[in-house]
Order: structure tokens, then sequence, then C-alpha cells
């Protein structure tokens, strides 16, 4: 059992979450929390420090033919299209300790060209990096702190931790990564999770320049029984400079549940509203249901189908500057080959359809439909 954190080490995790911390004593933070103590805990666990990396490779075939090679900007991964494309690499270290845990992983790829082009310096390049402290011996209450995955949606950056090979338009579309502070408790049965956050923003690094705001996340997630697993999860805030304030009201609610023991779903709710001018009590809305079927059918092989909605209006999220706004619909069937566990074969097909003519067209006007084909070579280690 790890002894109680001492006074350096909470001094060094407030230091984390100032939010307005330089970037270079952040990362000395963090380096130093990697190798503190190790001594100490390898006698009581084992391999406390955990080395791992990722890399997808893809190539996408827009048969609209859009001029260029980066395709429609609502689109964060897998978005270049007619040429081989790494989508994400990352090397990631982890050390977990009785009472002290801390992530630090660098990453490169288009979808972090894209994603994280609003960072600055080293900033582009930090997938994860936060620092954690274990607040009671006997309970799993814990205090983190830094550049942390979002609490918001199902599917992360990182292929091999979804169902299909691109992300719904809903995760692409709401924050993959987070700054600032948690506070999670897990239940000893591991059947509850719940979470608070304090956030620099929706999807930032540094707070945006001008804006002195605070925004608040928190997390709910209910594990009834093997296999099935409820979610929910809220951001309030303001992602605006404060001369232009407008407060963000966000829900993200998500199932996963077996229909037998081959075939399995997801089934999610997106749903926001935004003041339409600072200090109006009239709101904006958007929201993005999708329903995602999985089959196994072979040991090493399974396929997807997905049904998707996103409805934005007024372009809070995704602005078009059409008459209807972004209100697409999105069909995909996937199909993955499972080499080995960590090296996966994906090839998946996809369409969107759109009230406005929103899809550029290498050759005439722009297009209500977009068909487009990808397929990725995954590999953990």
């Amino acid at each position: 059992m790890g002894r109680l954190p001492n006074i350096p080490d909470i001094c060094m995790i407030l230091h984390a979450v100032n939010f307005d911390y330089e970037m270079k004593n952040y990362l000395t933070l963090l380096l130093l929390s990697f190798f503190m103590r190790m001594d100490a805990q390898d006698s009581a666990r084992k391999r406390p420090l955990q080395m791992s990396g990722y890399a997808e490779t893809y190539y996408v075939k827009d048969f609209n033919n859009p001029e260029g090679k980066k395709r429609a900007g609502f689109l964060y991964n897998h978005n270049r299209s007619g040429e081989p494309a790494l989508n994400l690499i990352y090397l990631k270290a982890a050390y977990t300790g009785a009472r002290l845990r801390t992530n630090l992983a660098l990453a490169a790829g288009t979808y972090m060209q894209d994603n994280f082009a609003a960072e600055k310096g080293i900033g582009k390049n930090i997938y994860e990096a936060n620092a954690g402290i274990k607040i009671l011996r006997k309970k799993e209450l814990w205090v983190d702190a830094g550049v942390l995955s979002s609490h918001i949606g199902f599917e992360s950056a990182a292929g091999k931790d979804c169902w299909t090979l691109t992300r719904s338009l809903m995760a692409e579309n709401s924050p993959y990564y987070e700054t600032g502070i948690r506070v999670s408790f897990s239940s000893a049965d591991s059947k509850w999770y719940f979470a608070g956050l304090v956030l620099n923003g929706w999807q930032r690094i540094r707070r945006l320049d001008g804006s002195k705001s605070i925004s608040f996340g928190t997390q709910v997630t209910w594990k009834p029984t093997p296999g099935v697993s409820f979610n929910s999860s809220t951001f309030i805030g303001n992602d605006r400079p404060d001369s232009l304030k407008r407060m963000r009201y966000f829900h993200s609610f998500y199932g996963i549940f077996p229909l037998s023991s081959l075939l399995t779903a997801t089934a999610g709710l997106d749903a926001g509203m935004e003041q339409v001018s600072k200090g109006s009590t009239r709101m904006n809305t958007w929201y993005s249901p999708v329903l995602i079927l999985r089959l196994a059918t072979s040991r090493k092989t399974t396929v997807a189908a997905r049904v998707e909605y996103y409805s934005d209006k007024q372009g809070i999220i995704i602005a078009t500057g059409t008459a209807n706004g972004f209100q697409v619909w999105g069909l995909s069937a996937n199909f993955d080959v499972h080499f080995t566990e960590n090296i996966i074969w994906r090839t998946e097909a996809r369409n969107f359809s759109s009230r406005d003519p929103i899809f550029p067209k290498e050759s005439g006007p722009s297009q209500g439909s977009n068909f487009f084909a990808t397929t990725a070579f995954l590999i953990g280690f």
C-alpha cells in the first residue's frame, strides 16, 4: 500500500491546473510525476510504468472528387482524400501507483493537425497529459488534472476503441479532449462511476484569448450487468471571448447493450443549446442521434452498421451558410479483420445526405449527398 501523497506532490498537481500555466512548466510537472516514488512502488505493484503506442494509416476515396486533398470541415478524422495518410500515431507512458497515476501521450497525424489547430507550440502534439492523486486509501476517489480524454461520448480518436472505422458526426463535433480538474469516484463493485469537472472550455488546452470563463462538466456511468452500460455527460460553459459571451448547455446520453451473444448495440443522443447573443434569453439548439449495431461474424471478423442524423439549423457547431443549415443523415457499413488483438484491417462505405447542397464536387455545383469509401490499417503496441 502506497503512503499518503506528501505536500510537494499536491503542489505539483495544483500547479498543473493553473489555467494560465506555461506549457514548459506543465510538461516538467508531468515528467517529474512519472518517476517520483517509483522505487517505493515497484516492490508493492507489478510494472507500475507502462509504455504503449498506436498507429493508424488510411486511404479515402471520395466519389464527389472535391478539389484539394482535405475533405469536409466538420470531419477531423480520416479527412484526406485520394492519398494514403496517417490519421493518428502516438506514444504513451502511463504510471499507476497505489495513490498516484500519471499519463503522457505525444501524437502526430492528420487528426492532430486539424483537431489541435487552435493550440500553440507543443500543445499541438499533446494527446494526453495528466496526473492524479487518490484521496482516500480505501475508496476509489481521485483528483486528476491536466489534458484529459473527453468525458463526453463513446468514441475516441483511436480507432481501436471504436466499433466503426470513421467517427460518428456527434463525436466529430463534440470534444475529444479537455483540460482542467476532474474529481471522480468509482463504486466498490465498479457498477457506478461519478465525475465532476472544472474545464478551460469546449475542447481546449489553453483558455481562449479574451476569456476568463470557467466551464463545468459532469459524468455518470452505470453498468448494471456485464456488457451493459449507460452514460450521461454534461457540459456548461462559454466558448467565446467574454465580450461575446454565450452560455452553452450540452448533454450526451448513450447506452451499450447486447441483443444476443453475437450482436451488440450502441444508441446515443447528443443535444445542446447556446444563447443567441450575450445576455439573451433565446437559445439556438442542435442535436444528433445515432444507432450502431455490431455483429461478430467469426473469431476474427466483425461487421457494423450505423445510422445517424445531425441537425444544426443555426450553425452553432457546423456553419454552412445555407437556408436550412446543417441537417445531415449518415449511413455506413463496416467490415473488420482482426489479424491479432492489436493488428486490425478495416473497410467502410459511408454516405451523407443533406437537405441543402453542402458537399463540394470537383465539377459542377455542390451536391446534397456525399458517398465515400475508406480503408485503414491499425496497429497497437
